[in-house]
Formats: structure tokens, C-alpha cells, sequence
């Protein structure tokens, strides 16, 4: 394989419970750099939240973040592609995540101008805001707040058990469809939503084939979650981390140890080096 372009989810893939990256992932990381291979970090964290990892690494690429809604340089701060949710949609999403059913069961985390914003602080919005290491804006209500403001980059719904999130994923797809918004999880309590056109494998092929002019058969990816199987899909050599939902594995050509195992080093050593 001639693999030019290495793109890494974070959490539950580079990113362990204790928010950091393994020396042995790090040095493969770096290891694979030497050469020539360049390393991208594409994620569904904010930007400001991901870009202490993307330093981490020493990527010298722009960071796709928020799902692939945004991909920006670090180096230079410039905004390279951007895909907010139109507000309309935004609107209407919010509508239905604060119906009865739902109104217990999830938070609605906002992201605008990459900050987070809530109807209230909640204990699962502070443990959130600690692992991301960026603070909340509590705005009181979000309709009157969004409409006040520009359309968000994402939506996401942190729901009280894996089982809500499931229930809330088949509801809400039933109620928009993939022209108006992209669904996604990034974690059994995570529901997200981006603009239609915004995931990872977008955003990973924007970087690959407009900023660095190869082709989908020189990119390496690995993820772990269903937020992942876009870039899963695009990539020409493709991981899923042994901790990934098995929906997930089946997309990959190959299935690494799971992130205690360092699987990502594995997969680097075994198809890198």
C-alpha cells in the first residue's frame, strides 16, 4: 500500500478513559511520520477541545472536527471549510429533542462559534465540559437563544443510557432524512447532528484530495464508533479499533486490539512500518 495520509479518531481510539494518548501510540504515531506518512486527527470533538491532541501528534495538517463540520489549521487559525446546520433544521431538531418523551432522558449540548452552550448547567454537562477542557454558556432557552444568534455547527443530545439514545436515533430518523440533517453516535450515549453534508468521510476527503491532491487509495483510517464509518468507507485501507461496535468492524478491512491494547500502534506497526 502507498499510504500518504493517516486519519485518527480520538476518543476510544488514540484517546483512553484517561484523556490521554499512550507512549507506544504516540511513538508509532511519530514513527509514521518519519516516514513521510502525514497524520491527520479527524473527530467528533469541538475544535478547541481536539486541538491539544492534534499538538500532541505534531500534525502538520488542519484539524477535522465536529464530525467533519469544520476543518481548520491550527497553525494558522484559518477556517478552511465550514457546514453549519441551517438554522430552520436547527430549530426544528431542538423542537423535537425538547418534547416530553425526550425532555428527561437527554441535554442538548449547542455549538456555535465553537463554544458550548446549554439551557442549564448540569452534572453530566460539567463532567462533559472537564474531559473536553472547555467551559459552558448556560443560555436558559435554546429556541430563543439560536434564534438570536448564527446557525450552529452541531447538535449533540447526551442521553441517560444507551438504551434512550437507540429509541432517539430511530425516532429522529424517521423524522428527518439525510438531505436535512446527518445522524450520527459517537458513544452509546452520544447522538449527533451535523449539516447533511458533514462527516468524517467529507471531511476526510476534503483534506486528502483538495489540500494534499491524493487519491482515496493513499488514505489509512481508524475509529471506533458509528461517527467513524464514513471515513471508514472513503479510506483505501481502513481500522476499526477492537473496542468498535460490531456494525462498525464490518465496515473495516481489519479490526485492531481494542485502545487498552494500544491498537493503534498495532495497526500502525503491522501496516506502516
Amino acid at each position: 500500500m502507498d499510504i500518504r495520509l493517516l486519519a485518527l479518531d480520538l476518543d476510544g481510539t488514540i484517546v483512553g478513559h484517561n484523556n490521554q494518548i499512550s507512549p507506544r501510540v504516540q511513538e508509532a504515531i511519530t514513527a509514521a511520520q518519519s516516514k513521510g506518512i502525514q497524520v491527520a486527527v479527524a473527530t467528533g470533538r469541538m475544535y478547541t477541545s481536539a486541538r491539544k491532541y492534534h499538538q500532541t501528534i505534531v500534525s502538520a495538517l488542519p484539524l477535522i472536527a465536529y464530525n467533519g463540520a469544520l476543518i481548520q489549521d491550527p497553525l494558522t487559525e484559518k477556517i478552511l471549510y465550514h457546514l453549519p446546520v441551517p438554522l430552520d433544521t436547527a430549530l426544528d431538531l431542538i423542537n423535537e429533542l425538547e418534547k416530553p418523551q425526550w425532555r428527561s432522558k437527554v441535554n442538548i449540548h449547542l455549538y456555535l462559534n465553537d463554544q458550548l452552550y446549554v439551557s442549564q448547567i448540569t452534572e453530566e454537562t460539567e463532567r462533559y465540559a472537564a474531559r473536553s477542557n472547555v467551559p459552558v454558556n448556560a443560555v436558559g432557552n435554546l429556541e430563543t437563544f439560536l434564534k438570536n444568534n448564527a446557525e450552529p455547527t452541531k447538535i449533540l443530545a447526551v442521553g441517560t443510557s444507551p438504551k434512550v439514545i437507540k429509541q432517539l436515533m430511530s425516532t429522529l430518523q424517521g423524522y428527518f432524512t439525510s438531505d436535512q440533517l446527518y445522524l450520527t453516535q459517537s458513544t452509546p450515549v452520544f447522538f449527533e447532528a451535523t449539516h447533511h453534508n458533514a462527516n468524517k468521510g467529507t471531511g476526510v476527503c476534503y483534506l486528502a484530495e483538495q489540500i494534499l491532491g491524493l487519491t482515496a487509495e493513499q488514505v489509512m483510517t481508524i475509529g471506533d464508533n458509528y461517527n467513524d464509518v464514513s471515513m471508514l468507507s472513503y479510506a483505501g485501507f481502513s481500522v476499526a479499533m477492537g473496542n468498535a461496535p460490531e456494525q462498525v468492524k464490518e465496515v473495516a478491512q481489519w479490526v485492531a486490539p481494542t485502545i487498552e491494547l494500544e491498537g493503534v500502534a498495532v495497526a500502525i506497526e503491522k501496516f506502516l512500518l
